[in-house]
């Protein structure tokens, strides 16, 4: 960011967007027109997926560059970013899971999801042959083209899913063993988005971990990325999360 972001004359908290793996914040474009349109300030922070310890530090520094209250809203591996990011952070009121981690501490990502049944996700994803550049060590992960509609964004038009596939940001494979140093919903008020048609990350596994936190929760009948097929309904549990802060 090129300078501090101001709190909003009410007060009321900025809206701090996290994307996930595979992908930038463009995502979030839709969720954006609808909190901006309803006067809501909005940051869509960047997610570098190097590694869950920097990727945190880096939306920590973003999150605490504002003055006055943030909602943290992470999708998919994003939600294991705001998790470690938010620990501490005293400006933090809230935070938002949109079909995403809520790890524990001492907690990786593959930690969380191994007890579940494997994703379709699973089988798609294929490794470089190169180390991941920046990242603590072994390949970056991508999703194979042929398989990215069906395993990720089943409810997106086919023309869509094609661009998103095409587009996509890798993760080092490292970030998701990581383990979490930290977890802010511990004491941060939480609210989760369940995407009950997830083939990414397995809705068993977002019941777990919304019920673990004692999340105000949702279900959608939506793909791993419902907020991009249904951002009104997203935006309005966001919304609904900034009321009660």
């Amino acid at each position: 960011m090129s300078e501090t972001v101001q709190p909003t004359e009410s007060g009321a908290p900025v809206v701090v967007l996290v994307h996930g793996a595979f992908a930038d914040a463009s995502g979030f474009t839709g969720v954006i027109r609808e909190l901006t349109a309803a006067g809501h300030r909005v940051v869509a922070a960047p997610n570098p997926l190097r590694g869950l310890a920097g990727d945190a530090a880096v939306v920590r520094a973003v999150a605490g560059d504002i003055h006055g209250p943030v909602l943290l809203v992470g999708h998919s591996y994003g939600g294991a970013v705001i998790t470690q990011a938010s620990a501490g952070l005293d400006n933090v009121a809230g935070l938002v899971y949109l079909a995403a981690f809520g790890l524990d501490e001492s907690e990786s990502c593959a930690d969380l999801i191994a007890p579940f049944p494997p994703s379709m996700l699973a089988e798609t994803i294929r490794p470089t042959s190169y180390e991941a550049h920046g990242a603590a060590g072994g390949p970056d992960l991508y999703i194979d083209a042929d398989g990215f509609h069906e395993s990720v964004c089943a409810d997106l038009p086919a023309e869509l899913a094609l661009a998103m596939s095409l587009a996509q940001r890798p993760i080092a494979a490292a970030a998701f063993a990581e383990q979490a140093t930290g977890a802010g919903w511990k004491s941060i008020p939480s609210w989760y988005q369940i995407a009950r048609h997830d083939n990414a990350l397995s809705p068993q596994a977002q019941r777990f971990m919304a019920e673990r936190m004692g999340a105000s929760t949702e279900e959608v009948d939506g793909s791993h990325v419902a907020f991009i097929a249904q951002p009104r309904r997203t935006a309005d549990l966001i919304k609904a999360a900034l009321s009660k802060l």
